[in-house]
């Protein structure tokens, strides 16, 4: 879901160009991985890097066709007009995880590292409770939007163009999450070179002031 709304973006732009018209379908990460597990007709599929490091290892994509297209960094948001905490260093992220009364977070990579985090922290016995995870694809920011969180942790891509909510910023660098989305063209693909010039167009430096503009930044 991370990569909806660039996916559309550079879709448009590719069959603008091209006269291929390319139908992206954008589900949770997990649903998409199993889907193509499960040997569904798709042309391409993009996930986290490692869901796709995975379906290579296990046949469901061609190997030689994967191609990494953007970094995607976490963003913590607010309810709109809420306080916004102080995000400048480990510790102050800390705090204010600490006084939150409830935390969002999602079901793909990023959240995954989110709670990693916090069992480095050794914060998970006192955060009981108030920990919410998003339920696939319902981003964090919905969540945040409508009081069911305080504090929303999220790829920035699927946090700057949600209503409601007050976007603070990006988690500082001493504990940044950065998730790499790539792509493969499917065993199942009836049209692989098709696919792969699809691919090559979506990675390549004609596309890296979209990836910007969505929250991004190219592989």
């Amino acid at each position: 879901m991370a990569t909806r709304a660039l996916l559309g973006e550079l879709a448009a732009a590719y069959a603008q160009r091209s006269g291929v018209e390319v139908a992206i379908e954008s589900v949770g990460g997990v649903d998409a991985a199993r889907r193509v597990a499960e040997g569904e007709a798709f042309d391409v599929v993009i996930l986290a890097s490692d869901a796709i490091a995975r379906l290579a290892g296990a046949g469901h994509v061609l190997a030689a066709s994967v191609v990494d297209l953007v970094h995607s960094g976490v963003a913590v948001a607010v309810k709109a007009g809420a306080a916004r905490p102080d995000l400048a260093s480990e510790d102050s992220v800390k705090a204010a995880v600490l006084a939150a009364p409830s935390i969002g977070y999602s079901t793909g990579p990023s959240g995954t590292a989110l709670l990693k985090l916090f069992e480095r922290w050794g914060l998970l016995p006192q955060l009981e409770g108030r920990l919410v995870q998003a339920r696939a694809g319902v981003p964090v920011g919905s969540l945040v939007a409508n009081g069911e969180v305080a504090l929303g942790f999220q790829q920035r891509s699927e946090l700057i163009h949600l209503p409601g909510i007050d976007l603070v910023g990006d988690l500082p660098a001493a504990i940044a999450i950065d998730t790499v989305f790539s792509a493969a063209v499917c065993t199942t693909s009836a049209q692989p070179e098709a696919a792969r010039a699809l691919l090559a167009y979506f990675a390549s430096a004609e596309t890296a002031q979209a990836k910007r503009r969505q929250g991004m930044e190219p592989a």
